[in-house]
């Protein structure tokens, strides 16, 4: 419980749905909350140092505490535990896993497992010829008459061993092409002189990155599979078959990892694959294709259309050898696939779209301007995660019909030991708005319960361990994420504008080779782009948007009145096409396919180019065939306008004027600084706001949908209650109040709401009262010592109390307590207000647990605890982990002790808290009673 509506100058609204489906709680009106809807956490089993006692233990722990799931995955090994380590896949590790599963499902808990140990995808099943795959050329002058000195042997040593000769391919000037590569002896020489002319000789060989597995576990090391490549992965697979048998144990997914292949640039069989798909043989333009120092370099647009073409066939090779492939794998167990796409050398909508559950991942952390929020520029990465890469994810989901879209979560949100569950509700609130709604926590590590404290521990935060000092309260956050994933986990998606990816412009490039789509460095391919430019200002007009890939597109359909890519996808009012110099024929003629079955397409101009090198003059002459037979007609504005059979395309740069013109709403609600996310319902609609502004929001606001009645609810606290509306046009006026921090789901429903009380707004404020004069401070549960028991004559963290040294060192809960008198209760409700709060604060009133006050604000409705008279208010406060941490390394203790990659900072560095200042912990400030008045 965090705040129920609480304290805002005027009214907070939330929106009780009432489905035939849904199950109330109480008169809540929440959904059923079923494990997927909350919060599930990666369990990696280091060194796979497992026990069934401590399985069972920690699973408890982790259902106590508010977790639907564990996605297993084993790493690398702690040291001095090498006896116990489980060998991946083994009868003994499978055993365990059984175990897992049979106790997550008492629980009422699922498991997922990785395909691999570590990451990326692989082991000592792949053999040299099944792995990660690159391309070395060599090339070599000869003059007509001579014969080559120089053997056809790849130069590099550490590749003699895994590198084959693919091709030799010989040019000359006057652009004859001979294809050389039956000429080469066993022995590397070339069995051929030119009769004139001077040559250039290309060898392609097929070499091996020789990456190895990172992080992996016992019986998981092993080389980087080929990812485009059918073979490798069934052959990948078939240790899988022996260990499963027909059936996927009860895992509920199997999960892949992102990709993080470097350099896998080639895969064997190429050559017939790119002849095959872009009709055209790449052998006799290698010297366009791959120019080298000693070569004169091609024109640039020539060798982007080849390179074009390549980037796109690795794309399809990915698709269908990996993605497709995997999911068809996890289907034939009776399971679901899940996979990360970030990163990969392919289109990421089609890659996501492939697999059952599309994942996304947060790294670092963002900046949110809310009062009070606690960000420490040393103890971030520079690195802020981008909503709208999160939605390549997201997007593939809503158009291909899927329920789900998961995320990796607070993957170095901060710093080892200095996280709070306050800082992570702002970032977990950015990753629901960008259409996750299955989010696993970046971590937890199983650790034995004789490994002294803090456990086994993961080299990357967020350290979500029972170890951690704030454990006690992540229930409060897990509660939260759970309310708000049931109702996003709800009913459809719902936005209006499909906008289109122009890949092509990006694979238009004559640097590099392969092309992976990193989410670090959207810096380079994403944000400069016209695409993302309109994201970022539709987004900020209070537009609603996914993305489509022109495979998508291919299948899109008119039906039930809306744009769809299948039938059992989201529908979208209207088609975008961002300014984008090249687009394939094929993509323009869906569009206007799109257009006459009755879309509203806007495009900000036609495409400018085809892509590709074979038959392009012909092709452009095609798509200047189709844009000059549309006879655009002029309109006030600057808006162009195509009527085409049912439906039209309105061509403008001006995006938001078309819009308009096309009678596609925004909503006017961002005016006010806050951000939403809809779901379509069997009889209304969800609103899930929050406000991430420096300013709190109370008054009146439109939403975009005609209601009977709006129920607001509160996912911090789980109340619910009616809503005061005025209903009118298309539109529903809504009172809304919310301070920075908070967050909010309304459900508008298009019937009357029975059963659910009228929301309390908040119309006045009396003097506050200021609690405890003294306060009494005890501390239980943590270490390394326990502080002594204390009375202070004021409020104030327990690290100022510096007579005791033990305070400087402790992690762990304080609890301070004091009394108070209340002289009547004649307020309509009173609200606890904590000034500061380091980090998390349990209330007692009178004996009663009033909730967890663990993010801002830090307060709470509490006047049905309250009597007349005297009152007792006891508040637990846990701090962080890292002032216990800082007197370890200060002490010199040893507690980092891994293989691998051992323990590492935020910025990839040995590990060491010392020199740490002691970060505040308990509470401070004022604790303030404030009475209210309601509506």
């Amino acid at each position: 419980m965090h705040r129920s509506g609480i304290g805002l100058s005027k009214t907070l609204i939330t929106v009780a749905f009432l489905l035939a489906n849904v199950v109330a709680d109480g008169q809540s009106g929440w959904p059923v909350v079923k494990p997927e809807a909350r919060p599930w956490t990666r369990w990696w089993w280091m060194g796979s140092a497992v026990d069934e006692k401590n399985i069972s233990t920690q699973l408890s722990t982790f259902q106590k505490a508010g977790f639907g799931g564990v996605e297993v995955v084993p790493i690398y090994g702690a040291i001095g535990y090498e006896k116990q380590y489980l060998n991946y896949l083994s009868p003994q590790w499978m055993k365990m896993l059984d175990h897992t599963v049979k106790q997550s499902s008492a629980l009422k808990m699922g498991v997922y497992i990785s395909v691999g140990t570590g990451w990326p995808i692989g082991g000592p099943q792949v053999s040299k010829e099944d792995a990660a795959t690159k391309l070395v050329m060599q090339h070599y002058n000869l003059k007509a008459g001579e014969s080559l000195k120089d053997t056809i042997i790849i130069k590099d040593l550490k590749q003699r061993d895994f590198a084959k000769l693919s091709v030799l391919m010989g040019y000359n000037a006057n652009g004859e092409v001979l294809d050389l590569t039956d000429k080469v002896q066993p022995d590397g020489s070339l069995k051929w002189t030119p009769g004139d002319g001077d040559w250039t000789l290309y060898a392609v060989f097929i070499a091996k990155t020789k990456q190895a597995v990172k992080r992996a576990a016992p019986g998981g090391e092993g080389y980087t599979l080929d990812h485009f490549t059918k073979t490798a992965l069934t052959n990948y697979f078939k240790k899988w078959d022996t260990a499963f048998g027909n059936t996927a144990h009860g895992v509920k997914a199997f999960y892949n990892d992102s990709y993080e292949v470097y350099g896998a640039d080639w895969t064997p069989g190429f050559f017939d694959e790119f002849k095959k798909r872009r009709g055209y043989d790449l052998k006799n333009y290698l010297k366009e294709f791959l120019p080298g120092d000693a070569i004169d370099k091609p024109a640039d647009d020539k060798t982007a259309r080849i390179k074009s073409d390549y980037r796109e066939t690795m794309a399809d090779l990915m698709l269908e050898n990996f993605s497709e492939t995997f999911t068809k794998y996890a289907h034939s167990k009776n399971t679901v696939s899940l996979n990360q796409a970030h990163g990969s050398p392919g289109n990421l909508l089609d890659l996501y779209g492939a697999v059952d559950i599309p994942e996304t991942e947060t790294f670092g952390s963002s900046y949110f301007p809310i009062p009070g929020l606690r960000r420490d520029s040393a103890d971030v990465r520079n690195v802020d995660p981008d909503p709208n890469m999160m939605k390549f994810a997201s997007s593939a989901a809503h158009t291909m019909g899927k329920n789900l879209t998961s995320s990796e979560t607070f993957t170095w949100l901060t710093e080892h030991f200095k996280t709070s569950w306050s800082q992570c509700k702002p970032e977990v609130e950015q990753v629901f708005l960008s259409g996750v709604n299955h989010v696993f926590y970046h971590g937890t590590t199983y650790s034995p319960d004789n490994v002294k404290w803090p456990g086994w521990l993961f080299y990357a935060s967020v350290n979500f361990v029972p170890a951690n000092s704030m454990w006690p309260h992540l229930k409060g956050l897990n509660d939260y994420i759970s309310r708000c994933q049931a109702v996003l986990q709800s009913g459809e998606p719902d936005n209006e504008i499909l906008t289109y990816w122009p890949v092509y412009d990006a694979w238009n490039n004559s640097k590099g080779m392969d092309m992976p789509f990193k989410v670090h460095d959207i810096d380079v391919w994403l944000h400069p782009t016209a695409f993302y430019k309109n994201l970022t200002q539709l987004q900020g007009r209070g537009y609603s948007i996914d993305f489509v890939s022109d495979k998508m597109l291919s299948a899109a359909m008119l039906h039930k009145g809306g744009i769809r890519v299948t039938e059992n996808g989201a529908s979208y009012k209207v088609l975008l096409v961002p300014q984008c110099k090249m687009m394939p024929v094929a993509t323009l003629e869906h569009i206007i396919r799109l257009a006459k079955a009755g879309a509203v397409v806007i495009m900000q101009g036609f495409p400018k180019d085809v892509p590709g090198f074979n038959k392009v003059n012909e092709k452009r002459k095609e798509l200047k065939a189709l844009v000059d037979g549309l006879g655009i007609q002029g309109r006030a504005g600057g808006i162009g306008e195509v009527i085409i059979g049912k439906g039209k395309i309105i061509i403008t740069e001006d995006v938001p004027a078309a819009l308009e013109y096309a009678n596609i709403q925004r909503e006017v609600l961002v005016d006010s600084g806050l951000k939403f996310i809809r779901r379509n319902a069997v009889d209304g609609k969800y609103y899930y706001i929050v406000n991430h502004s420096d300013k709190t929001v109370n008054g009146i606001l439109p939403i975009n949908f005609l209601a009977k009645a709006v129920v607001l609810l509160d996912p911090q606290s789980g109340n619910s209650g009616l809503a005061t509306i005025d209903a009118k046009g298309g539109s529903t006026n809504v009172r809304l109040q919310l301070k920075p921090g908070e967050a909010m789901i309304l459900k508008a429903i298009t019937t009357p709401a029975t059963g659910v009380s009228k929301w309390k707004y908040v119309e006045a404020f009396q003097p506050s009262i200021k609690l405890g004069s003294s306060w009494a401070l005890s501390f239980k549960e943590g270490g390394p010592s326990m502080p002594a028991d204390r009375t202070l004559s004021s409020l104030k963290s327990w690290t100022d109390l510096v007579d005791d040294s033990t305070t400087q060192n402790f992690s762990g809960t304080g609890v301070y307590t004091t009394t108070f008198t209340l002289a009547d209760k004649k307020a309509s409700d009173y609200i606890l207000q904590l000034e500061q709060v380091n980090e998390s604060a349990k209330v007692f009133i009178n004996g009663q647990e009033v909730g967890i006050l663990w993010s801002i604000p830090y307060e709470t409705r509490v006047g049905k605890y309250l009597k007349p008279g005297k009152n007792t208010i006891s508040i637990e406060v846990v701090n962080l982990m890292a002032n216990r941490i800082r007197y370890m390394d200060r002490s010199g203790m040893e507690w980092r002790k891994y293989h691998e990659i051992n323990f590492v900072n935020i910025d990839y560095k040995n590990f060491d808290a010392a020199k740490w200042p002691v970060l505040r912990s308990g509470l401070s400030g004022t604790i303030s009673l404030i009475p209210v008045t309601y509506r």
